[in-house]
């Protein structure tokens, strides 16, 4: 099936901030599978999750698609596993203080401060439930992207549709940066230049509770955005959010009450303010970024000359392994370079962690041992640079 059946998005008049939530004790104080189902099939909460655990242990197995398994088998004889029950029960799902207001009078915030608020949740829980929430039925979320359900012919569970892990969490955060939105859609794999990107990470918001959250907030808080961990207010127990600070994977703490005038909604208000005042001068920075491309055109630069500009400069912005990669493998087509071309790759090389990390991979370092090789002068980073490749 052709490619063009895909949505695809596109940068908007105004940013967008793009706020990722997870599900379970994030938006809600437990489980959702608790909050009903397991029970309804005969079972104690804790004895249901370690039964899901060993069968995934014991067979190495997803634990998502362990759970679902359960679910599915435990259920038989006793509820029809539908679309509509599963909905059932996500209505049921109790909710953390504010949450049933929060998605749309942030919203309101973002578009009074000139951005446009968008809501995700990415959560290893099940889409059929958290579509049975009232946000859900609202239209609060943009996309929900959580484990679910292939229904069969009958309207009932037969087979995982998708399996949502903690680590698979990460490719629909590049969904939602490049405008990708649908799971299938190959795009998510592409080159966008940067300022082609719908939401970069800098307007990315992620908001979780544990550490199935850790990769998603990593990624989120290493590129600019804003990595927030929530905890139960009645509680106030904050030594995952403690743990996760120190470990540098978030940003900032908070109660998990989404009530107005508390501090996650203050929090969050001073983002959208300063994404809109941030924007500003980004703005203005690719603006006169593609004035010196004009110019550099109006000067009759070759079609290729161009192009390794253009990808120089990506690669100095590049924030993440995977548009390194990519970038790098673009640039390893061209075969001639300018001494001001090289010694840009080598500062580059020497001073972006994104490429100084990953710089003994295969495509990385066969890049600059080729450019390296191509030189008799290297200067001062190309010398280091030899230095750290052998």
């Amino acid at each position: 099936m052709g490619e063009d059946r895909f949505e695809r998005r596109h940068r908007e008049d105004r940013p967008v901030l793009a706020l990722c939530y997870d599900f379970d004790k994030t938006l809600t104080p437990d489980d959702m599978q608790a909050q009903g189902f397991i029970a309804e099939v005969g079972w104690d909460t804790p004895e249901f999750w370690a039964a899901a655990n060993a069968l995934g242990m014991s067979n190495e197995m997803d634990q998502n698609l362990a759970y679902m398994r359960m679910m599915v088998a435990e259920a038989e004889g006793r509820v029809i596993v539908t679309r509509e029950k599963l909905a059932h029960y996500g209505a049921r799902v109790k909710l953390f203080p504010g949450v049933q207001s929060w998605f749309r009078r942030i919203r309101d915030y973002g578009a009074a401060q000139g951005v446009i608020v968008e809501h995700y949740i990415i959560s290893s829980g099940l889409k059929e439930m958290i579509e049975g929430t009232e946000m859900a039925k609202n239209g609060d979320f943009e996309q929900i992207y959580a484990s679910s359900f292939y229904f069969g012919p009958r309207g009932t569970a037969v087979w995982p549709a998708q399996a949502v892990n903690f680590t698979n969490k990460t490719q629909f955060l590049f969904r939602i940066e490049k405008g990708v939105p649908d799971v299938n859609d190959p795009a998510v794999n592409d080159y966008f230049p940067p300022d082609q990107l719908r939401v970069p990470f800098r307007n990315m918001v992620y908001i979780g509770d544990s550490d199935t959250d850790i990769p998603c907030m990593k990624l989120v808080h290493a590129n600019g955005g804003y990595s927030i961990g929530v905890y139960d207010p009645d509680s106030g127990d904050r030594k995952k959010v403690h743990k996760m600070m120190r470990d540098n994977r978030i940003k900032f703490f908070a109660p998990a009450d989404y009530g107005e005038g508390g501090e996650l909604d203050e929090l969050v208000k001073a983002i959208i303010r300063r994404t809109a005042a941030n924007e500003v001068l980004e703005q203005r920075y690719f603006a006169q970024r593609n004035e010196v491309a004009a110019a550099d055109r109006s000067a009759a630069m070759t079609e290729a000359d161009r192009e390794k500009e253009t990808l120089i400069a990506s690669l100095e912005s590049s924030r993440t392994f995977a548009n390194t990669h990519t970038v790098i493998q673009a640039l390893s087509q061209f075969d001639s370079w300018t001494d001001s071309q090289r010694e840009s790759l080598f500062r580059i090389a020497r001073r972006n962690k994104q490429v100084y990390w990953i710089l003994k991979d295969p495509d990385v370092s066969a890049f600059y041992r080729k450019l390296l090789a191509g030189t008799d002068d290297p200067g001062e980073d190309g010398r280091k640079l030899s230095d750290d490749l052998t």
